[in-house]
């Protein structure tokens, strides 16, 4: 078959508009040939619809379907209907590669319990930049050989439960202060810097790797013009000629803004293929889809598409999912993992300072967010009403909610008298925090939130259900804090 032959949605992944497959979506997927689809929050109610989806999937894509989710642990988790597995940065902070492995084989059992069989991590990045507003408590840690002991663990999970992973966000996201979603980041470290950070996870772990993401991000010393999507030297040169990597090379998404907004979204596919890529990710909305498969097509039948790559991205794609088959296994059940999650959890939790629980059943003050948005790739975080509720079965409670940090008084919150506590539970770190005078922070989601707030904490790197029954746990004097914070603080 030669590129003309080939129709493009061969070598696009999309992402559909609901939770069932719709017939007109199902049209679609068949006319452009679509092997891969992405799912996301909006495809996802309850086990069964899911199970039901990917089935529908299968069989309008063919036995070489690949149904990929975000699947991380902490808050990249789109199910709500399974236990919550711990973020990498919890499992950093516990640092036993054993428990990493348990807990990614329970992450893929709870994919392959309803026929998604690739998974978007784990996260290799380096997160060296406590002002990182996208990477944060999804990193392992900021050092490169947490990264990989924790890494290699992981990818050892997915594969033994036969899940493809896909490591990302290469050549590295962890020293950004830019979000992808949101605008083209540059790294400006020297060659001989990355190949002594960022690098190192990468190359250290690609023979294990079925699949690699790349980074929406511009590394001059790699490439002075195109972000390393986009770049023949970064995909081409540095990944499959200098580290003869031979698994599949997916694109981040082309809808994020740091492609969007500078680049043509059909011309960008084009270039991302051009560069090197084996699947480009065309998610957003069915005009944009179209264009970009269009543009696709345009290049296969134009030969601006090599027959000879194009070829072995096919090659690539279909092993994949010949290694990790899309098909449920009903007969696990994702319950059953519950013990080894809350474990993690709870192994997880650390301290910074002398943090010590106030007096059970004395009243107290609590100050936390009233109502936490869904930030780009993470879910919402728990509201205050609810931490109040959960707090109020140990101390007498007096809720202090707030939307924005300038709202409070400090000077009169101590005034009152009652241990103060301050829960943070935002992706960014609360430099208006600065000033907060609480008797003991409970960081709940961004652990770099320690850095901003002067006082003892307790830190869970995560604020699902799991995190705050350890967070009870401590306080009620049933659990020693063994955590260590996986980065310098």
């Amino acid at each position: 078959m030669t590129p003309a032959d080939l129709l493009p949605g061969t070598l696009m992944m999309v992402d559909i508009p609901g939770p069932t497959l719709d017939e007109a979506t199902a049209a679609f997927l068949r006319r452009w040939g679509i092997r891969s689809v992405c799912l996301f929050g909006k495809n996802v109610q309850n086990a069964g619809q899911l199970r039901g989806l990917c089935r529908d999937l299968r069989l309008v894509m063919g036995e070489n379907a690949l149904i990929a989710i975000d699947h991380e642990g902490g808050a990249i988790t789109r199910p709500d209907f399974w236990p919550f597995a711990p973020s990498a940065m919890a499992l950093g902070a516990a640092d036993d590669p054993a428990l990493t492995e348990a807990v990614n084989a329970a992450l893929a059992r709870q994919l392959r319990s309803v026929g998604i069989n690739w998974n978007f991590a784990p996260v290799l990045d380096i997160n060296v930049n406590p002002a990182n507003p996208v990477i944060g408590e999804r990193a392992y840690g900021d050092d490169a050989a947490r990264v990989i002991r924790h890494g290699r663990a992981a990818l050892l999970g997915h594969a033994c439960e036969e899940v493809a992973a896909c490591v990302k966000h290469f050549p590295g996201h962890g020293d950004t202060h830019l979000d992808s979603h949101l605008a083209l980041p540059a790294v400006q470290k020297s060659r001989a810097e990355l190949e002594g950070g960022e690098f190192a996870p990468f190359r250290e772990l690609l023979g294990q790797a079925p699949a690699v993401m790349t980074a929406h991000i511009v590394y001059p010393a790699l490439d002075p013009r195109h972000p390393a999507t986009l770049s023949r030297a970064v995909l081409h040169g540095l990944l499959r000629d200098q580290w003869n990597y031979d698994g599949v090379i997916v694109t981040d998404s082309m809808g994020m803004q740091a492609i969007d907004a500078n680049y043509g979204r059909g011309e960008a596919a084009v270039l991302a293929l051009q560069a090197g890529a084996d699947l480009v990710m065309a998610l957003g909305r069915r005009e944009v889809q179209e264009a970009t498969l269009d543009a696709v097509d345009w290049a296969l039948k134009g030969g601006q598409l090599d027959a000879l790559a194009t070829a072995h991205s096919v090659r690539r794609l279909e092993a994949l999912a010949r290694r990790a088959p899309a098909l449920a296994d009903e007969a696990l059940d994702p319950a059953a993992d519950a013990p080894v999650l809350r474990e993690a959890w709870a192994r997880a939790l650390s301290t910074v300072g002398a943090a010590t629980p106030p007096p059970l059943g004395s009243p107290v003050i609590l100050v936390a967010h009233r109502t936490p948005l869904r930030e780009n790739v993470s879910e919402a975080a728990a509201d205050a009403e609810t931490l109040a509720r959960e707090l109020g079965t140990l101390y007498d409670v007096t809720l202090v909610p707030f939307e924005s940090p300038d709202e409070l008084n400090w000077p009169a919150l101590k005034a009152a008298g009652l241990p103060l506590i301050l829960a943070t539970t935002a992706r960014h770190r609360h430099p208006a925090l600065k000033g907060a005078q609480p008797d003991l922070h409970l960081a709940l989601y961004n652990p770099y939130a320690v850095l901003d707030v002067d006082a003892p904490a307790v830190v869970t790197y995560g604020f699902r259900p799991e995190a705050r029954a350890a967070v009870l746990a401590w306080l009620r004097g049933e659990l020693l804090p063994s955590g260590r914070l996986p980065f310098r603080a």
